[in-house]
């Protein structure tokens, strides 16, 4: 049996080659790239204008059933068929999110991949990498001192202290800024009032970011942040501070795709971050149009499970960019069908087909989920050395019996060798031209029918509980005119449900929102549910004990 190795010891190994040679092999011109170092790049706007009248490429979507601590592999397997598509002769091009420091350095780990189907330089991806994230923060926290520093000198736009929405952010999980009292200390220090801090990649300028379709567009959504209220409720925008100039030099850089490689040297695009759970959990409109610019097929990826991440890259990024998706890919694993048929996580390496099967209800339920959207599908099943072949064989009996197809994949071991098969049929159902995408409602839809649409159709929930403050709020907004925005639900990703306890696929249950928040500048409505949290906390034995240098200088523990 071959020597196991690590994911960061695999990635440490990679044969990189010039960044510019990655960009030359997707027509990209070395002046167009703003490297960072040997083995990163921005992309330029002035390129990526000069683009934009070709013609599109097809369209992947990676997505995945309900997260599980078995795992998944979702970005694993989108690295692998973006390999395994340029290994069958399409030119590919891959298009993923950055990873938060949070997630890094609390339990869920980077986002690069795994295995021997990686983006590389993995250890720079899930720290610093191009800055992005710092300067989002940056810009967000510059808004933030901007109010306070109004209010201070006098409040001529007669800010309501008391209705200040726009919170700060750090990209860490830190469940002690969640609620915080602001300005202590007497009156050098301004007007105490409550406020808070959310995790980076909730901040309404990381969706802004991801959204926007150049720097222009960039500063003008910018400036329609909602950032307060006078006392008689009408919004204080961040144009009205003039701050949205000053965030968007800051965001400068940021704005701009960065282009890597994978372990067999294809390009990625790999930028922005929002999460799926408590934002829209989409990589940036830039990369993903001016990937399709430039290869005959872009496999993209989003968050969690279809219930949350394949809803919003449909509803609000798909709406938003008129991008049309051909294929989608619903990753699933042994592992995590047995989770969900009741396997505790210490015997999961225990053949248990009918543990398999009983599981299988919750992939089912994202075939039919994906299905609405009228999008073709096929099912991915990331395999695992303990699978056996009576288990891989119940789960493609599943996808059968639901009029679709499962495939098993072995690009973790195996590089493109172990996904070809995925990647031929994927190239059959995109070629095919059967997908017939629409989103899930339509703009003209009131609010809350559009969250109740989203609970029942793709939760499969009875009802949605909000109280009288939740509805006004919502009909207000549309008597104001964003009545049309999509809905930006922030849910737990672990259940079809408002309780991640709650595996398979449920029905009938009740979908609680306690909170409903506006992103007027990146242009949805954002539904808190449950218990979720937009800022983390981290976990009792946070990955960051195990991560530090070695005698020999390497890092360790980061994965």
């Amino acid at each position: 049996m071959a020597e196991f190795k690590t994911d960061i010891e695999i990635a440490r190994a990679a044969n990189k080659k010039p960044i510019a040679e990655i960009g030359a092999s997707l027509g990209i011109p070395a002046d167009a790239l703003l490297p960072y170092g040997h083995d990163k790049a921005k992309v330029s706007g002035d390129f990526i204008k000069s683009v934009r009248d070709r013609e599109d490429g097809k369209l992947v979507l990676v997505t995945a059933i309900n997260p599980t601590p078995a795992g998944e592999g979702k970005t694993t397997t989108t690295v692998g068929l973006g390999d395994g598509l340029n290994r069958i002769g399409k030119k590919t091009a891959i298009c993923i999110r950055e990873a938060s420091l949070g997630p890094c350095f609390g339990v869920k780990g980077g986002a690069a991949g795994g295995g021997y189907a990686q983006v590389v330089p993995m250890e720079d991806m899930n720290l610093h990498f191009t800055g992005d994230f710092h300067a989002i923060t940056a810009a967000h926290n510059l808004l933030a001192a901007m109010i306070d520093n109004h209010i201070y000198w006098g409040n001529e736009l007669e800010i309501d202290i008391r209705r200040v929405v726009w919170r700060r952010v750090v990209d860490m999980n830190d469940r002690a800024l969640r609620e915080i009292v602001l300005s202590l200390g007497g009156a050098a220090n301004g007007f105490p009032r409550e406020g808070g801090f959310d995790i980076t990649v909730a901040s309404e300028v990381m969706a802004i970011l991801c959204l926007s379709t150049d720097i222009n567009d960039l500063e003008e959504r910018l400036g329609r942040i909602i950032v307060a209220y006078r006392r008689d409720k009408s919004p204080v925008y961040c144009r009205d501070l003039n701050a949205q100039g000053a965030m968007t030099v800051l965001l400068k850089d940021a704005i701009e795709p960065n282009l890597v490689q994978t372990l067999e040297n294809n390009p990625a695009f790999v930028h922005g971050g929002p999460f799926a759970n408590i934002a829209h959990g989409c990589n940036s409109i830039m990369a993903t149009t001016t990937a399709l610019k430039l290869a005959d097929y872009v496999v993209t990826e989003a968050g969690f499970g279809a219930d949350l991440g394949a809803e919003k890259f449909f509803d609000i990024k798909c709406r938003k960019a008129g991008l049309k998706p051909d294929v989608a890919v619903i990753v699933a694993t042994v592992r995590a069908l047995k989770m969900n048929g009741g396997v505790a996580r210490e015997d999961l390496g225990t053949e248990n087909v009918e543990a398999v099967a009983k599981g299988c209800a919750n992939l089912g339920r994202h075939i039919e989920n994906v299905r609405q959207f009228g999008v073709p599908s096929v099912v991915a099943i990331n395999h695992f050395h303990s699978d056996t072949d009576a288990e891989l064989e119940a789960i493609m009996d599943y996808a059968r019996s639901m009029g679709s197809e499962a495939i098993v994949c072995r690009h973790w071991a195996d590089g493109s060798a172990g996904i070809e098969d995925l990647a031929h049929r994927v190239v059959e159902l995109a070629e095919a031209g059967a997908s017939q995408f629409a989103p899930l409602y339509g703009d003209d839809v009131a609010l809350f029918e559009k969250i109740e649409t989203i609970a029942k159709r793709i939760y499969r929930a009875e009802e949605v509980i909000a109280d009288k403050a939740i509805r006004d709020q919502l009909r207000a907004w549309e008597a104001a005119g964003y009545g049309d925005l999509p809905i930006c639900m922030a849910k737990t990703q672990y259940s079809f449900t408002t309780d991640p306890l709650v595996r398979g696929a449920p029905t009938g249950h009740t979908v609680p929102i306690r909170e409903v928040r506006i992103s007027a500048g990146a242009g949805f409505i954002v539904v808190i549910t449950g218990a979720i949290m937009t800022m983390p906390g981290l976990p009792r034995a946070p990955s960051a004990e195990v991560i530090r240098f070695n005698d020999e200088g390497l890092i360790e523990g980061l994965f």
